[in-house]
């Protein structure tokens, strides 16, 4: 019997920011043939000093939940220095993983003194992550699941829509109108439902093909509006929150703090759980990129997904590993979702790893959809092989319940007041590309200003996009959400 096939009807996905798999699940279980995990012993070189080794706290205060600060480097840039090592030349080489320490050490966005080579090699505990770690267990971790691309948010969340970063290798500058066909419309094609669902600002909001599709986006309360009523769509991807508001960030994100991630880990997996849809669903947390985070598992080498752009990257090399954990009734406790059963995997050719087109091949073969969307997703493994249960039969855990992380009362006031990082520049960018509805009467007006919009920025006509010289959240805020409130219903 194919599961997916069969019998799921419903596939949600959480994507996290800028962890690393070591960072999160390394410890998650020893190290053996079966699990790449840690060891501890594991190290990179700084210039004029001594190595650095991995290591962990056993806290749960907020120092501790918030490691790395400063935020590492993740533009393409600093990730082929993090692979390849310092003075090393990128290439199709197998990446030594020897650049984190002495790449982290170089960013400028903080004082120099900031930077120490240590945090970047830090990992969790599972006791620090329990909601992660306990569905990591309970149901599947994949050890061997990569970003798409050793690129920045944009690019790899763009693969996980699209099945290509159309070339971009960063986040900024932008480069509006991102064209790329998406699964989106695809479902939308073969009437399958879909819904994205947000909580400040989705990224996904960056594809232009979905701005006729404006009904689909959600904000986040309306997934368990939706769970409870039986109404989940065929497919729901959720974005977690990226600015500091009434709330502080949940997208773990460093330096955001880490424990409010697992709150909205646990939030989604209790709802999903607790929904009549649970047996028929399949839920898939995992991560964008590694931000900068150490981790010990070289990339291989990848389909490049098309021929756009290809220079100074072709998008022929995996990005660094992230962690993917998939819960389903119909996996038993414990397992270890590969590709490679015991062994590494091949630096080229077949077998190919787990990446974020692995959710759309495994969307196209669940609903199908058959034709790949690119290159890249027409090799990517599905996750069929994760449904080792016959009958859904692991419902042990009916909810689960994160730790209580206290939160300073002045912590949200400093987050207001701190510079924007990368991506929530990026996400600013966007909202000034944002075409105003609010004045227009009709569907049907709605979307000619939409298309003429489109074809306005693809045209390079709109010479006057306001954006605002913001430089922290608490300004930008009000500017992306009077954007966001002109474009949405």
């Amino acid at each position: 019997m194919r599961i997916l096939a069969e019998k799921i009807e419903h596939i949600v996905v959480l994507m996290l920011e800028n962890r690393s798999f070591d960072s999160m699940l390394g410890a998650l279980y020893p190290k053996s043939a079966a699990f790449n995990g840690l060891t501890g012993q594991e190290t990179n070189p700084v210039q004029n000093a001594a190595d650095v080794q991995v290591w962990n706290t056993t806290g749960t205060d907020i120092k501790s939940m918030s490691i790395p600060t400063p935020d590492p480097g993740e533009l393409w840039t600093d990730i082929n220095m993090q692979l390849f090592g310092l003075d090393a030349q990128p290439g199709q080489q197998l990446p030594p993983m020897t650049g984190f320490a002495n790449n982290y050490i170089r960013q400028t966005a903080s004082p120099a003194q900031d930077y120490d080579a240590k945090n970047i090699m830090h990992y969790y505990q599972p006791e620090q992550v329990p909601v992660l770690s306990q569905l990591a267990k309970q149901y599947a971790v994949c050890d061997q699941w990569f970003a798409s691309a050793p690129c920045q948010t944009w690019p790899n969340r763009f693969f996980v829509h699209t099945g290509t970063a159309n070339g971009y290798q960063n986040n900024s500058p932008v480069h509006f109108p991102y064209l790329m066909p998406t699964i989106f419309n695809r479902l939308n094609t073969a009437n399958h439902s879909w819904g994205i669902f947000f909580h400040d600002f989705p990224q996904s909001l960056t594809l232009t093909d979905l701005w006729t599709h404006l009904e689909h986006f959600h904000f986040i309360d309306e997934f368990k509006t939706k769970a409870e009523a039986g109404e989940l769509p065929a497919y729901s991807f959720i974005e977690p929150r990226y600015f500091p508001d009434l709330e502080l960030p949940n997208d773990q994100h460093p330096p955001h703090h880490v424990g409010l991630g697992e709150k909205l880990i646990a939030k989604v997996y209790n709802i999903v759980r607790s929904a009549p849809s649970w047996e028929k669903t399949l839920l898939i947390i995992t991560y964008d990129e590694h931000g900068g985070c150490y981790d010990h598992a070289a990339p291989p080498v990848a389909i490049p997904p098309d021929n756009s752009n290809p220079s100074p990257f072709g998008f022929d090399r995996y990005g660094v590993r992230v962690p993917a954990v998939l819960i389903s009734p119909y996996i038993s406790p414990g397992t270890i979702l590969r590709v490679v059963e015991e062994g590494n995997l091949p630096h080229e050719g077949k077998t190919y790893p787990f990446d974020h087109t692995s959710i759309l091949a495994t969307l196209r073969n669940c609903f199908h959809l058959n034709t790949p969307l690119t290159n890249r997703d027409a090799v990517a493994p599905d996750v069929e092989k994760v449904f080792n249960l016959e009958a859904p039969t692991n419902n042990a855990l009916e909810s689960i319940e994160a730790l209580a992380y206290p939160i300073m009362d002045d912590e949200l006031k400093t987050a207001l007041a701190a510079p924007m990082n990368d991506f929530q520049k990026a996400l600013h960018q966007a909202a000034a590309h944002l075409p105003d509805l609010s004045q227009l009467a009709t569907t049907e007006s709605e979307l000619d200003k939409i298309e003429q919009h489109i074809q306005n920025l693809s045209n390079h006509l709109i010479k006057n996009i306001e954006l605002p010289d913001h430089k922290t959240p608490s300004e930008a805020l009000p500017f992306i959400k009077d954007k966001l409130q002109k474009f949405l219903p």
